[in-house]
């Protein structure tokens, strides 16, 4: 089995620099990140799939192949590519959302996550013990802390 170096260089690189655009806290820096992730597996599949051969349809041939060619590895990769797509788009509705809310593309830190993890695991075992139990009250119409757009409640 011959194998092909230049393949493998660009599927190193892609991941490493998907890697690095998905830890970025910028939304959009982390939905490009997720596109070359994903990119570099069907790389990284079609790559693996086996050399290139005959159709895999009985009686059809291709030039003077001898073998025939493997269609899982395609078949893996466009159902991949349909995966990416539906992933991408919820990304998008989540940035869009988040740039909605907050009007910044960055997710900043949660100030009670941060608190929390500075916390030792005794504090943090003693904390969740003190944590009050709410019932959940009856919603009505009127707005309050959970509406999604604080400031336009004379819109609806």
């Amino acid at each position: 089995m011959t194998v092909f170096l230049v393949p493998l260089v660009i599927i190193g690189g892609l991941t490493s620099c998907g890697v690095y655009l998905l830890l970025s806290r910028n939304l959009t820096r982390m939905l490009m990140g997720l596109l070359l992730v994903g990119n570099a597996v069907n790389l990284l599949i079609l790559t693996v799939g086996g050399e290139s051969g005959n159709p895999p349809i009985k009686g059809r041939t291709s030039g003077s192949e001898t073998a025939t060619a493997d269609p899982l590895a395609q078949g893996m990769i466009l159902t991949a590519i349909v995966i990416a797509m539906g992933m991408a788009a919820f990304v998008l509705a989540l940035t869009y959302r988040s740039f909605r809310l907050t009007t910044q593309e960055e997710v900043d830190t949660d100030p009670e996550d941060a608190r929390v993890s500075r916390l030792s695991d005794s504090e943090a075992s003693s904390v969740d013990d003190d944590v009050p139990v709410h019932v959940a009250a009856h919603d009505t119409d009127e707005p309050d802390e959970l509406d999604a757009l604080p400031g336009h409640e004379g819109s609806r």
